[in-house]
């Protein structure tokens, strides 16, 4: 016995909803249907699968429309939180002894915590910029939309989540380096600036990530019903 489950979210409407949930209800209404079924034509000489390209067509545009913008604008933060990433590591704050060339804060705590997020900046800008570039440059067939498309878009989304963080904790690492003076309370202010552009982009792309996962990894349109 089968019911009909929940379909895509609410926020998956117009734009996102096209990118892929249209194509989960082909392939689970064609394993209800017998193999000869599958390919017969109608009086037209199509077959079920050409219809259903036929008639999502324009989906399919919108979709790949929507996927470019979307991949060109989270290029572009990528790259420059790579560029600052790279720029930071090679003038490192408080900059290097003059004797030795090692860095003034090395023996500082906060100068590790510099390194690791700075380090984890740069590697996770690097692999969301490898993912946008990677939707960017796909054939946007129909079963792109399926699976390929927004698996891209998660790990793009995520990777960029991590090396916004990592660049507000590389930037208060290097504050509290060079201009604290070892107050530990100017922390608490600098802490709270600096999770401004975390909150700001988990509140805009979060809602657009948890949909894509649900549609993405979930159940599809039909659930069995136990």
């Amino acid at each position: 016995m089968w019911k009909r489950g929940r379909t895509q979210p609410k926020a998956f409407k117009c734009m996102r909803g096209c990118l892929h949930g249209f194509h989960f209800s082909f392939p689970e209404v064609e394993s209800f249907v017998s193999p000869a079924c599958r390919e017969k034509e109608n009086f037209g000489k199509k077959t079920p699968a050409v219809i259903f390209t036929e008639e999502h067509e324009d989906l399919v545009k919108e979709g790949e429309k929507w996927m470019k913008d979307t991949a060109n604008s989270c290029t572009i933060a990528a790259a420059l939180i790579a560029t600052i990433a790279f720029a930071a590591a090679i003038t490192v704050p408080g900059g290097n002894n003059g004797d030795s060339g090692l860095p003034i804060f090395s023996k500082d705590p906060g100068f590790m915590i510099f390194l690791i997020s700075n380090a984890l900046s740069l590697f996770s800008a690097t692999a969301s910029l490898l993912m946008f570039l990677s939707i960017l440059t796909a054939r946007y067939a129909e079963a792109d939309f399926l699976s390929a498309l927004p698996k891209r878009l998660i790990a793009g989304l995520v990777t960029l989540f991590l090396s916004i963080t990592a660049m507000m904790m590389t930037f208060a690492a290097t504050l509290y380096l060079v201009f604290v003076n070892k107050k530990a309370w100017i922390l608490i202010p600098v802490a709270m600036c600096a999770s401004l552009p975390v909150t700001l982009f988990v509140s805009l792309q979060f809602p657009l990530l948890v949909d894509m996962i649900k549609s993405t990894y979930g159940p599809g349109i039909f659930v069995k019903e136990k």
